[in-house]
């Protein structure tokens, strides 16, 4: 009798089960707990008042005051920071392709890129707002499309540089171009470095956003809400706007951590 196998859907109540009692999901919630328990701890035992330090239990308040402007400005500072953190992978990786298959561009770009990203962006956000005038939106997605793309282009740039060569001499070979090289055998080799960059990037991308929101307001963004409770001096608000920055730079890291074990998985090694 032939074999027949169970067609019928599995059910995913027992997946998402075990997840929710998995280290990986519990490990940092137990975390946060604990330091959102220091941290009003510290509040309490120096009995700060919260024009000095706002502590958790304060900023419910905050929230429940504003939380039409923290969903309005939270999305402008997440779609922009997206578009700039966008804008960073694909000139990353294609500085990183250049540098990493040629060592006469890599020693060319290497010292300018240091050099560049070596200078405060908190100074170069002035200079920005001056050249691009009213282009807020603009403005903001260079800001933070500048101060994350670094670390892509060097994370690549390295990976590519220490491809074996007889990979490179067997595909040149059989007629392989540069490009078919780097997706075929490239790409795939530094995806793990790739996406270690990228949990970076993503998180200077945020401060990118930010400084300009703030350093030169527009009256958009969690940047604003925050440089507005500096302002009025409700500290509880400005606290609040940091600890919801936090929040959107978890979350877009663990769309990263989602998308490292789709595409490189096989990198992943198991505890001894």
């Amino acid at each position: 009798m032939a074999y027949v196998p169970d067609m019928k859907p599995r059910s995913t109540g027992g997946s998402i089960a075990k997840f929710l009692t998995s280290r990986a999901f519990l490990a940092p919630i137990i975390a946060m707990v604990i330091f959102v328990a220091l941290w009003e701890f510290l509040v309490w035992v120096n009995d700060w008042p919260d024009y000095v330090m706002a502590s958790p239990s304060d900023l419910p308040e905050a929230y429940a005051d504003y939380w039409g402007l923290f969903i309005k400005y939270g999305w402008q500072t997440l779609w922009r920071t997206v578009v700039g953190l966008i804008l960073a992978v694909i000139v990353g990786l294609l500085l990183g392709m250049i540098m990493g298959f040629s060592r006469l561009m890599r020693d060319a770009l290497y010292p300018l890129l240091v050099g560049f990203n070596a200078i405060p962006k908190a100074t170069v956000v002035p200079i920005v707002a001056l050249l691009f005038v009213g282009a807020h939106d603009f403005n903001t997605i260079l800001i933070a499309f500048m101060i994350s793309f670094f670390p892509i282009a060097v994370s690549v740039s390295i990976g590519l540089s220490t491809l074996e060569p007889e990979y490179r001499d067997i595909l040149r070979a059989l007629g392989a171009s540069q490009a078919t090289i780097f997706w075929k055998i490239a790409l795939p080799k530094t995806l793990p470095e790739f996406f270690g960059a990228l949990k970076v990037a993503v998180t200077l991308a945020f401060i990118g956003t930010n400084l300009m929101e703030i350093v030169s307001p527009h009256g958009r963004g969690l940047g604003a809400l925050f440089d507005s409770g500096k302002t009025n001096s409700d500290y509880p608000l400005m606290f609040a706007v940091l600890i919801a920055l936090a929040v959107l730079g978890i979350v877009l890291y663990y769309v990263i951590v989602a998308l490292e074990k789709i595409f490189a998985g096989w990198a992943e090694r198991s505890p001894g």
